[in-house]
């Protein structure tokens, strides 16, 4: 195998494909041999050619920095020599624009239709709450249903489980600004979420978020819907047996049988987390094969984590199916500058401790190495934390970069399967949508093989292409949204990442 790979023709840098010790003479197809001035560990850049101070570095093809220090040939390139770029050397590049994808071999899976029209991939009961301070009776109730806590007659047929919608917030904040629109539009969204049949609503009786305000926000609803108030209820334990006793009764109305539906029904999430060198050469590409035959079939994928498309947004920008849509994009671009800014912080300071032991130095890196889940497709829309997408295409959905909190916005706007890339090693899960982890490289996939759904390393070794990964892991999602489980399903996680974007004045 090679010692290094490069990325782009035009890089400065190349990846070291293993650790590699100062005084070695580098070899790689595309790259003339160098001698190495420094260790380089697995994972992290080297400089191919002689960098001058404050001169802009590429990798992807792309722009990622600028030399901090003059950088010479065989040197360690990293956080010690490499510095943020500015967004001024950041264009719009004809280079990169949309292409149509091609339709792959054609899939269907097994959904369970709903009377709204949208299909379902899970048939949970949800217990949502309204307010914090009714979290722990939702997740008593839901307890009372998990096998793995004693339950025996559980999981009814057609029905896959009773799941706790929890979450910090419901008080203590104005009913109204970003910080309730975001609220509202998850609570919103994950009860009329196509993998929820039935929804119990506990509230506590006094807070902001009232039953009546969430009931207004809900509207009319196409699903069984049961509300009360551990206050009118007569306490904890009293609303915890009145829970268990609705969930029971709900169980036996929404049991559902799965009808074969073309891949034109699903709804994809695309995530990455614990990001690694390898993230943009592996995982993300596989996945945005997937992501680009779904959309190819008429079906919806959405990329979110608007802090990790930093630095990547005018690639994006230049794939957008009209103006208005790129400019929404560099609009929100912008906010989160701002953001961050006015809360003493920098885009670039996004990248975590793990990130950059894994190779990663700035959040421009970072993100041209993540946009790759979104394969190649025209971008249709941009939308609001939460708010529902729209049907067909590719999506981005304004969200922040943490896990959880990118996650339940997806869930909320209506993901029916996420699939999620990691090089570091996640073990993230989501109810009541499954989620599907790919390893960035087979090392990791080994150690955390009880968490990780598709090894994506083998594309590093040559053993396997990113279009023949791609095709496995389109089977692989047409199983999980036919009711396949994951292997964070098997783990039981998912209870505790429902986590909603927390914005604005806490009072």
């Amino acid at each position: 195998m090679a010692d290094v790979v490069l990325m782009h023709t035009d890089d400065d840098v190349v990846v070291a494909l293993r650790d590699l010790a100062a005084g070695e003479t580098v070899t790689a197809v595309g790259v003339d041999p160098f001698v190495l001035r420094s260790d380089v560990p697995r994972g992290h850049k080297v400089a191919r050619r002689p960098v001058p101070a404050d001169a802009l570095v590429h990798k992807y093809g792309q722009v990622i920095g600028v030399a901090a220090v003059e950088v010479g040939t065989g040197d360690h390139v990293h956080l010690h020599n490499l510095r943020m770029p500015g967004r001024e050397t950041r264009v719009l590049a004809d280079t990169h624009r949309a292409t149509a994808p091609a339709e792959v071999r054609p899939r269907t899976f097994l959904g369970i239709r709903r009377p709204d029209g949208r299909v379902a991939t899970r048939n949970y009961i949800g217990v949502l709450t309204t307010v914090n301070c009714s979290a722990t009776v939702a997740r008593q109730i839901a307890r009372r249903f998990d096998p793995s806590a004693g339950a025996s007659d559980w999981p009814l047929p057609g029905v896959d489980g009773v799941v706790a919608i929890t979450h910090a917030s419901g008080c203590g904040l104005e009913a109204a600004g970003p910080g309730w629109e975001n609220l509202r539009r998850t609570l919103v969204g994950y009860a009329t979420h196509p993998n929820i049949g039935g929804i119990v609503v506990v509230g506590l009786g006094c807070e902001v978020m009232t039953m009546d305000t969430f009931l207004a926000d809900l509207g009319v609803a196409d699903r069984p819907v049961v509300t009360y108030t551990i206050q009118d209820a007569g306490g904890t334990r009293a609303a915890i047996d009145k829970g268990v006793q609705l969930c029971a009764e709900l169980a036996e109305r929404i049991q559902a049988t799965r009808e074969e539906v073309p891949l034109s029904e699903l709804v994809l999430g695309l995530k990455c987390g614990g990001s690694d060198a390898w993230s943009g050469v592996t995982a993300n590409p596989v996945l945005g094969y997937a992501s680009d035959a779904i959309v190819a079939a008429g079906g919806t994928t959405v990329l979110c984590e608007m802090p990790e498309i930093y630095g990547a947004e005018h690639l994006l920008a230049a794939r957008a199916t009209e103006p208005a849509v790129a400019a929404e994009l560099m609009r929100r671009i912008d906010w989160w500058e701002d953001y961050t800014r006015a809360n003493g912080a920098t885009l670039d300071a996004n990248p975590s401790a793990g990130n950059k032991a894994g190779g990663i130095t700035t959040i421009v890196e970072k993100s041209l190495g993540a946009v790759a889940k979104a394969g190649t497709a025209p971008l249709s829309a941009v939308v609001d934390y939460a708010a529902r997408v729209p049907r067909g295409g590719l999506t981005i959905m304004d969200t922040p970069g943490y896990d959880p909190v990118s996650v339940t916005g997806m869930v909320a706007g209506g993901a029916t399967v996420v699939v999620f890339t990691t090089g570091r090693g996640s073990v993230f899960g989501s109810k009541p949508t499954p989620t599907l982890k790919l390893a960035t490289n087979s090392e990791m996939a080994l150690r955390l093989s009880g968490d990780i759904d598709l090894d994506c390393g083998p594309v590093l070794t040559g053993a396997a292409t990113i279009p023949e990964l791609g095709e496995d892991l389109l089977d692989l999602i047409c199983a999980t949204a036919s009711g396949q489980r994951s292997l964070s399903e098997d783990l039981g996680i998912g209870n505790e990442e429902i986590v909603p974007w927390q914005i604005g004045a806490v009072m």
